[in-house]
């Protein structure tokens, strides 16, 4: 039985590592990877609870309510968690995605030496497009444009992008977080779910160096 219950809880890690690589694109630099990362993080990192409750099976079904369902009641008691059940939702059945971007522009033209030559074919320069990113519109030879994306400094504008519809008041602290810090912290509580079920059905702790958990198949060497 032990081994079924790690083979599950194996793939709960699996499939939350996978949640985690759309972080990595959210958070990337790569404008045009931007949007499938935070899909991939909300699509993957919703099936962590699902995988979580194939535990049932093995564990047994009052052994495991008697665990899971204090955690499930936090996560439906938590607006955040459960507007990413939402989100998902809407991303799997409608393509939905509602984000918006703000920005706050503190540079004259003057400033924009700053940011070195402008590319070849330069027309215009764009602050908080609808991924977030700001740089320079080029006009190429046969008259299309494309964005040629820089990073600015914050001392000069500050761009976040936020969700939208995230169901809490305009003046409620959540809807001044960016998505990023939002997806931070999704991940983190996902986390916490798989190493509460590896604690308490495996009656192991997650390993931790230097602050940061460690994947299991890695050991720490005292």
């Amino acid at each position: 039985m032990s081994n079924e219950i790690r083979a599950i809880i194996q793939k709960a890690e699996e499939t939350l590592q996978t949640a985690r690589f759309g972080y990595e694109d959210l958070t990337s630099g790569n404008r045009y990877r931007r949007y499938s990362g935070i899909r991939n993080l909300v699509v993957f990192g919703r099936s962590v609870t699902f995988v979580i409750q194939n535990l049932k099976t093995p564990v047994g079904s009052d052994r495991f309510d008697a665990w899971y369902q204090p955690i499930q009641e936090k996560m439906k008691s938590d607006v955040l968690m459960k507007y990413f059940v939402t989100l998902r939702n809407e991303i799997l059945k409608q393509g939905k995605l509602p984000v918006s971007t703000s920005a706050l522009v503190n540079f004259s033209s003057s400033d924009m030496a700053k940011l070195g030559t402008p590319p070849p074919g330069a027309s215009g320069f764009f602050i908080g497009d609808q991924t977030g990113g700001s740089g320079w519109e080029i006009e190429l030879p046969d008259g299309t444009k494309e964005k040629y994306y820089v990073e600015l400094p914050e001392s000069m504008a500050k761009v976040q992008q936020h969700f939208s519809e995230l169901p809490v008041p305009d003046d409620d602290d959540l809807k001044k977080k960016s998505i990023e810090e939002l997806c931070k912290y999704y991940l983190k509580e996902l986390e916490g779910v798989v190493d509460e079920a590896r604690k308490a059905f495996l009656g192991e702790d997650a390993q931790r160096a230097g602050g940061k958990r460690l994947p299991p198949y890695l050991r720490v060497v005292k």
